[in-house]
Formats: structure tokens, C-alpha cells, sequence
């Protein structure tokens, strides 16, 4: 029989009460989302960090996280807490689909999550998506059981849609723009330690530096090269403001070569130096 609860790495979907994903983490509250799109249905009220920023969301919320973003549950035992996570692959069959992907929903450019009212209630989950896809299952026909996972998230996106600003949405002629800048900032967020250059994350998008920087001033407003800088001096701001470790330390870690060359680009890019930033963190 096709079970509800397979890996995810074996189809692409899953659904699970966050505390036995938790349980299973050797009650570790901490994960990284990494190439999957998640959608949590909270219950119950809930602290959960996304990126090092603190949310609180109320129960009867519907929560989106998007690709390669570090989070960190609150206290969930006990609780009516659903993660339904999936890979694009998994989800992404037609061009309706591609918009809901790339839409605010996961790509919100002002917030690591965004948040919906949900419409059910803890019976509706259990009833709806749980039982719902056990059914489905007992038929013992993946096909049918994909097909009903495809359905519930479509069901939870919609709804969820009802709620973005889409004088701000995508238009369909532009999802390719949206969908490649998209994807770098995915990309970005896994490799910035490492890599710097507008031409390494052109090369992994396979289009031109110059392809990539139109496309993100389309979408964003700024260049790629802008982009990653911004990107770098946050983490580098987090960093210092909240690691414990040595100024030489946290340089090694994101990647430079040295304490001297993260001061100058700290000190370029922010205005302050490492050294005053941590001063007044402390």
C-alpha cells in the first residue's frame, strides 16, 4: 500500500504533525526548508523563527515558508500543527501552477512567511486532508494518492490567495522573469558563503550576467550584483549582532579571505564597522 506518511525524498509531498517531524529530529525544533515549499495549518497558537526573525501566529492561521529558509519551531508537543511540505516538481504540472509557486505566497518580498486565515478547524484537517489522503491511499494507486496531495495544496493556496495584494502579483507574460529571479534567490540563499559573482549564479540559471541582472531589475527594482551584496551584508549584520563567534571567525565562515577584507566590506555596505557593530549589540 502507498502510505500517507513516505519520505519526501520518495514523492515529493508529505504531511505530518510538526511535533513528530520534531520527534523524529532528535527533538530538534530547528530545520532548513531547503529546496521544498512548506505550508503549516496552525491550531494552536505558535512561536516559530524563520531567518532569525521571531513570529507569533495565532491559531487558525495558515503559514507559507518558501525554499532554503531556516526555521525554528516553538513548542508544538501536543498541539494540531500540520507541515505539508512538497518539491516543485511534485507541484508544478501547468502554468497556473507555476504562478501559485512563484506568487507572494512563497517569494514574499517584505517577509521571510506569509500568513493567511485558514478556513478549517482541527476536525476539518483531520477529516479533509488526513482521512481524505489515508482513503486515497488504502486505493493503493500512487497516481491517486499524487492527485489528491495536488488537490489539498491547490485547495490551501487558493484560499490563501484571497489575501495577497495582487496589484503586486505577477502577470503571466512576465512568470519566466519571476520564476529565474525566483529561482536565484534560492540559489543565493544556499551558495552566498562561497560564491560572490553575478557570472557564478548566471551560469547555474544558465542565461547571460546581463539576462539576469534585466530580469531582477524587472522584478526587484535592483541589479543582481546589488542583490547579493544586500544579501551578504545581512547575514553579515546577523552575524556579528547575534553569533558568538570572533570577528576572524565569522569572516572564515561567510567566506572571505580574511578579518580585513569582511571589515572593508561591512564598512563599505553598511556604514559601521564590525567592531562598533558588535558594541552596540552587546
Amino acid at each position: 500500500m502507498f502510505k500517507v506518511f513516505d519520505e519526501l525524498k520518495k514523492n515529493g509531498f508529505s504531511i505530518n504533525l510538526v511535533s513528530e517531524i520534531i520527534e523524529r529530529n532528535n527533538f530538534s525544533r530547528k530545520f532548513n526548508t531547503s529546496d521544498y515549499f512548506s505550508i503549516f495549518l496552525i491550531g494552536e497558537d505558535l512561536d516559530i523563527t524563520v531567518e532569525n526573525k521571531k513570529y507569533h501566529i495565532s491559531g487558525g492561521n495558515s503559514v507559507f515558508i518558501g525554499p532554503q529558509k531556516n526555521v525554528e519551531f516553538g513548542n508544538a508537543s501536543g498541539k494540531e500543527i500540520y507541515a505539508i511540505v512538497f518539491s516543485k516538481e511534485f507541484f508544478d504540472k501547468t502554468s497556473k501552477d507555476s504562478i501559485f509557486l512563484n506568487s507572494n505566497l512563497f517569494f514574499n518580498f517584505k517577509s521571510h512567511i506569509f500568513v493567511a486565515p485558514y478556513f478549517g478547524n482541527n476536525e476539518y484537517n483531520k477529516i479533509i486532508l488526513i482521512e481524505r489522503l489515508r482513503k486515497f491511499s488504502a486505493v493503493d494507486q500512487e497516481k491517486f494518492f499524487i492527485s489528491a496531495a495536488h488537490n489539498a495544496i491547490e485547495s490551501l493556496i487558493l484560499d490563501a490567495h484571497l489575501h495577497i495584494d495582487h496589484q503586486n502579483d505577477p502577470k503571466e507574460e512576465h512568470l519566466h522573469s519571476v520564476s529565474l529571479v525566483n529561482r536565484f534567490t534560492v540559489i543565493l540563499q544556499r551558495d552566498y558563503k562561497k560564491e560572490k559573482k553575478v557570472s557564478y549564479y548566471a551560469g547555474e540559471l544558465r542565461v547571460s550576467s546581463r539576462k539576469l541582472t534585466d530580469m531582477t531589475e524587472f522584478v526587484y527594482g535592483k541589479s543582481a550584483k546589488q542583490m547579493i551584496i544586500e544579501k551578504i551584508t545581512f547575514e553579515c549584520e546577523k552575524a556579528i549582532k547575534f553569533s558568538n563567534n570572533t570577528l576572524s571567525e565569522i569572516a572564515f565562515d561567510l567566506g572571505f579571505k580574511d578579518e580585513g577584507n569582511f571589515t572593508n566590506f561591512v564598512k563599505k555596505h553598511s556604514g559601521k564597522k564590525p567592531s562598533d557593530m558588535r558594541e552596540l549589540a552587546g
